[in-house]
């Protein structure tokens, strides 16, 4: 396919209709004798019949909100507006904002989206995918769910606060790269929230990138931002869904028919090799096209050898970043590697920078 076709065809961000919803979601704590406080759907999902919208409405439960993971939620007809104080705007897009606000009946602090609903229905199918992924994900690697609020004209969804997001850190620091070992925590982390996502429920991220990897003051990095997020089927992705194009693996560029996981550990290595050297390895393409041409015909991107790295994250970012997908590794065997397993416990605080 001609790259300039390929480039349209992006720029549509198209994430095709036939793909299959995750399963009802049963909530671990279920298990435990908490039937109540199941972060409920319904038990059936259609597929084919009704609009992502419908199914927004008819799919999930009342309002609800958990103050902790162990407690029922607590449940309210009341309008978000009423229900939450707003303390600080965290971020703001075009297809909605992220608030810190306070809970006012349990006074918890947390970070609320604020996602617009509109007539098209990709959009809604972002916050739909978004939504089925964070209620049904029980991992420390992930950021935790805890509540949504579902109105005519927006969905809220409220997440545990975190501190940062690694592509506003680094902006803060003027590209100033991150330490060899602030990238070996964030390595290990990601690279078991996406195993966890991948095993647990059979789903691809397909957005990994630094603003979709967050930190707080306790020095816990996890994965969010689920949107583009698709079901594999026999371990393969057969739907198409753009994602962010600098972070794009070669085989999903080239609109091949079915790529797996491999395509998000392309995307692990670009975000890494951007954070530990302060710049992406295609910053000085001024155009989408551009970027689409180099990774398609260029070699892939190595660390600097002007640059102090060690041999093993050398070789993780090289495994990471090789170009056919079919002798790039999955995640056991990133698990494997020797950069990872040095960084399993490895625990980093914002204030150990500069």
């Amino acid at each position: 396919m001609r790259l300039e076709q390929i480039g349209l065809e992006l720029s549509l961000d198209n994430i095709d209709q036939q793909q299959p919803p995750i399963a009802s979601i049963t909530n671990s704590r279920s298990s435990s004798g908490n039937s109540s406080s199941g972060r409920g759907t319904s038990s059936t999902f259609n597929s084919t019949t009704s609009s992502m919208s419908t199914r927004l409405n008819s799919e999930f439960e009342s309002n609800m909100f958990f103050v902790s993971p162990t407690e029922p939620p607590l449940t309210t007809t009341k309008p978000p507006e009423d229900v939450f104080e707003e303390l600080d705007v965290l971020g703001t897009g075009s297809s909605g904002n992220v608030l810190k606000m306070r809970h006012r009946e349990s006074g918890k602090i947390c970070a609320v989206k604020q996602m617009r609903r509109t007539l098209n229905d990709e959009e809604n199918k972002r916050i739909y995918m978004d939504l089925q992924v964070v209620l049904k994900c029980e991992c420390d690697n992930i950021v935790r769910c805890c509540g949504y609020f579902i109105k005519e004209s927006e969905v809220w969804i409220c997440m545990e606060l975190m501190t940062t997001c690694f592509d506003k850190l680094l902006g803060s620091r003027q590209k100033r790269p991150l330490p060899e070992r602030f990238c070996g925590a964030i390595a290990a982390s990601a690279v078991k929230a996406l195993h966890y996502l991948k095993e647990e429920h059979n789903v691809i991220h397909r957005d990994v990138k630094p603003s979709n990897i967050l930190i707080n003051e306790k020095g816990q990095i996890k994965l969010c931002d689920f949107g583009i997020s698709g079901r594999l089927i026999d371990s393969i992705a057969k739907t198409r869904a753009a994602g962010c194009i600098p972070y794009m693996s070669p085989e999903r560029i080239e609109m091949e028919s079915s790529y797996d996981v491999r395509a998000d550990v392309w995307s692990l290595g670009i975000t890494l090799f951007e954070l530990a050297t302060g710049r992406s390895p295609y910053a000085e393409c001024s155009t989408d096209f551009d970027i689409l041409a180099r990774v398609v015909k260029d070699d892939p991107p190595s660390l600097p050898k002007d640059m102090d790295f060690s041999p093993e994250f050398r070789s993780f970012i090289s495994d990471c970043l090789t170009k056919d997908s079919r002798n790039r590794p999955k995640y056991k065997q990133l698990l494997e590697h020797a950069f990872i397993k040095s960084h399993l416990n490895t625990v980093v605080y914002l204030n150990e920078l500069d």
